[in-house]
């Protein structure tokens, strides 16, 4: 192993890499093989990755002629990535030994891309994208930057080169970044250059420009994935079949299990498997994974599809894993009359041992059961079909390759025995396909020209390709991406479940968790969320992502789509002595400061009206702006400002009223602060009581509940604070009357009667954002006849305000 370490260290890898890499049963000896065909001990740099990596690509299946491309590459005659991949690409289908030119054309061999080619190729892209990049500057750049990636002129220019001319070209047409491409910037200039002004209606005014679902599959490897019918089959024909079914489009698939809730990290899949689709022209499916029949249920299929829809994609069909059990089971029976599938009795404990053990480090060994006879395997397989064995008792498993280092490769279970119902198919099956076994014939049964998947499955990809081969059916392409988490939550089904049956959280849907369902029900819009997983792009690596990232996307997308709401969490009467008891104005709020679209409202004000308490100190301090003792203070939306002149007291000695005068016949000086108030006029319903203001917090009192080092686990990781429920918060009558005006709507009326109420989200002004809870009751009678007295209103907070740490200066 010395002797290989140091071999590959001479190919510019580091030690920890080299190390790793005579480590792997697989890679080692391929890339060895590789040095070796090159007949050189030492190499640039370039020429050193170029060898690596086409040792992680290449097999002699589909690349039978890797000595070949490792000479090319060793001989500077292939010097980039794109040649490479060019060249696997030819010789899967050829012998380059036979028409060298051929080879030598298709991999661009000693084309040479001036610097003045690159400069005006990319000169041409950038002036078809000018009107949008002029509009979208910076946002717009992985678009353009993946148009001339694409471009035929550059395919074999120096990538480096044609980067940097890339973004010096940009830089003259765009300049240099500025507030316009960074909305933090922008604020803080905004808040600089006019202190007094309103900096938040200069933020608001931008709008909101998320990043677009193209820009996800502009850049990075998955910008450069096969075209349809590139990838080589087993036989030339599955190949033409293939491109009759699809007629050369593009179609991917979605495909959960039905067993939970989908959660956040289900919303980067949904973007990239519909995205892929959409922006190639394509067309994907959902495809429930239904195998297995004792965790699936019927209210988790119906939610999978629901969220799909809110995310806003449509699939092309819905279709279900057990649409095709037949299929399936004949494909068994074929794998195993080719004597590449067997019947084992073998317990979980002996096929663990088998495959070396809990640590797979021991000696790997084959099952007893193994070399049974073909017809002997049939007839057990028959049994198992027949119910004659129970649970545990036989399974059907793949002969594949116990010598080989990857661990999908070693005969893993095809076929098990469940007497359990099945939410389709009832109780026509006893036995069912695993996994491995299902995916890959699906795939194919669809014709799935891409098979997208997280990078949890990258070992799967052999066998996926091996079954497929076994069987002779069409193969698909897998190609696998970083799967996305986020902090201070967990995602784990089985974990979730925990949490729920402990009673920490009320359900899968608990507004806490980060299932979709979840973030929906507090109101989170699915805007946001794809906007969230679109900025983060696609990689191979797994990410966990500041939770902070998220809420900030839907702090953006709720500042354009929220009304504005004056609310008082914990409310104060407050009296205005000078006025007479029955005085009467009305003020016009409107409901957005930078969009009349939302229209206003007119609110009453009275001689009694209320404020929240902390807004209000008994004892004045520097830098304290708002209401105390002979101070003055104003209303927002209101002419004149009030003084507090006094306080009553409750028995309890507490304050009950605050007394203030209404300053509309002296002259004072404009007050540093206005702060919300409702007046108390119930025959204008005025306020609108809230009955139940529920405030969420984290869950988890760490950012990763699931590291060892949290003492106890997850479980005692839960923080008592993660929801205050607060009881007599107070509203303004705009909040009556935007539920009115949605429940006159035809698509109000339908989200209202299926208790979809979440999308009636607010922001309640310096609290926070909020939204209906589907715990509310509003019935549309009630709505329409205006009798707020017969309705229960429930508000979940969604995020905070940004300004939320400075609310009580």
């Amino acid at each position: 192993m010395d002797g290989l370490i140091t071999k590959f260290e001479a190919l510019g890898l580091t030690a920890d890499k080299a190390k790793e890499a005579a480590g792997n049963k697989k890679l080692a000896p391929t890339l060895d093989g590789l040095i070796t065909a090159t007949g050189q001990s030492s190499f640039s740099k370039n020429t050193g990755m170029l060898l690596y990596k086409l040792a992680a690509k290449v097999t002699k299946e589909k690349t039978p002629h890797g000595d070949y491309i490792a000479q090319a590459i060793g001989s500077g005659r292939l010097g980039s990535d794109e040649q490479v991949s060019a060249a696997t690409k030819f010789c899967s289908k050829n012998d380059p030994t036979a028409d060298e030119k051929a080879f030598d054309a298709a991999c661009g061999v000693g084309v040479v891309v001036s610097d003045a080619e690159i400069s005006a190729a990319i000169a041409g892209v950038l002036d078809s994208f000018k009107d949008t990049l002029l509009a979208e500057r910076y946002r717009a750049l992985g678009r353009a930057l993946g148009k001339v990636k694409s471009t035929a002129a550059l395919q074999w220019a120096d990538s480096g080169k044609v980067k940097s001319e890339f973004d010096a070209q940009a830089l003259a047409l765009l300049g240099p970044k500025d507030e316009r491409d960074d909305p933090a910037a922008a604020k803080k200039a905004a808040k600089k250059a006019a202190p007094k002004a309103a900096s938040a209606k200069s933020a608001e005014s931008r709008g909101w420009e998320p990043a677009t679902l193209e820009s996800m599959f502009a850049e990075g490897e998955i910008s450069r994935l096969h075209k349809v019918g590139e990838n080589p089959q087993i036989k030339p024909e599955l190949t033409a079949e293939h491109l009759r079914a699809t007629g050369g489009q593009v179609i991917t698939r979605f495909p959960p299990e039905p067993n939970g809730f989908l959660h956040i990290g289900h919303a980067k899949a949904i973007n990239v498997n519909f995205g892929y689709a959409k922006t190639h022209g394509g067309v994907c499916n959902l495809r429930y994974d239904d195998t297995n029949p004792e965790a699936e249920e019927q209210v988790y299929v119906d939610s999978i599809l629901e969220i799909i829809r809110w995310l806003g994609f449509e699939p092309h069909q819905v279709l279900y894993s057990s649409d095709y059990f037949q299929q399936l089971y004949d494909l068994a029976v074929q794998l195993t009359e080719r004597g590449l599938a067997y019947v084992c009795h073998c317990t979980g404990e002996q096929i663990n041992e088998q495959r070396g053990g809990k640590d797979k480090g021991g000696a790997r060994f084959a099952c007893e059961h193994r070399d049974r006879p073909i017809a002997e395997s049939l007839a057990e397989f028959q049994k198992m079909k027949d119910g004659r064995y129970g649970a545990n008792e036989a399974t059907l498993r793949m002969k594949q390759d116990l010598e080989d280092g990857n661990p999908q490769m070693w005969d893993l279970i095809a076929y098990r025995v469940k007497f359990a119902h099945h939410h389709r198919t009832g109780d026509a099956w006893c036995i069912y396909p695993t996994y491995d076994f299902t995916h890959c014939l699906c795939d194919s049964f669809e014709n799935i020209t891409h098979s997208l998947c997280t990078r949890e499955f990258f070992q799967s990809r052999q066998s996926y390709y091996w079954l497929c081969d076994a069987v002779e059916v069409y193969k698909p392409v897998q190609w696998e991406y970083g799967r996305l988490n986020v902090t201070n939550t967990m995602l784990s089904k089985r974990k979730l479940l925990a949490l729920r049956n402990a009673g920490v959280v009320r359900d899968l849907d608990d507004p806490r968790l980060y299932t979709l369902p979840a973030l929906r029900r507090r109101g989170v819009p699915p805007q946001a969320i794809n906007a969230f997983v679109r900025e983060l792009g696609i990689t191979p690596a797994d990410a966990v992502i500041e939770v902070g990232r998220l809420e900030n996307h839907i702090r953006d997308a709720l500042n354009v789509c929220a009304p504005r709401i004056m609310a008082l969490v914990r409310p104060v009467r407050v009296v205005l002595e000078n006025l007479p008891e029955n005085y009467f104005e009305e003020h016009e709020l409107v409901y957005h400061p930078s969009d009349t679209a939302f229209g206003s409202r007119r609110v009453p004000f009275t001689r009694t009206l209320f404020i929240d308490s902390s807004d209000f100190r008994e004892s004045d301090s520097p830098g304290y702006f708002r209401l105390a003792p002979n101070k003055t203070v104003g209303l927002n939306g209101v002419p004149y400002p009030i003084t507090c002149t006094g306080v009553r007291r409750a028995a309890d000695g507490s304050v009950s009223e605050v007394l203030c005068r209404y300053e509309n016949e002296a002259s004072v000086p404009k007050p540093k602060a206005y702060i919300q108030w409702v007046a108390d006029s119930p025959q204008h319903s005025s306020p609108v009581r809230i009955d139940e203001l529920r405030v969420y917090n984290p869950l988890f009192k760490h950012a990763n509940p699931d590291e060892k080092s949290v003492t106890g686990g997850f479980m005692n990781d839960v923080s008592e604070t993660s929801l205050e429920i607060i009881h007599g918060a107070v509203a303004d009558i705009g909040l009556w009357d935007s539920i009115k005006r949605y429940a006159a709507t035809d698509a109000g009326k339908k989200e209202l009667n299926e208790q979809n109420v979440e999308t009636l989200r607010f922001q309640f002004m310096r609290i926070g954002y909020f939204a209906l809870d589907k715990d509310s009751s509003m019935p549309l009678s009630a709505i329409e006849s205006d009798q707020i007295a017969s309705t229960k209103l429930v508000m979940n907070r969604i995020v905070t305000l940004k300004e939320d740490a400075k609310k009580d200066a």
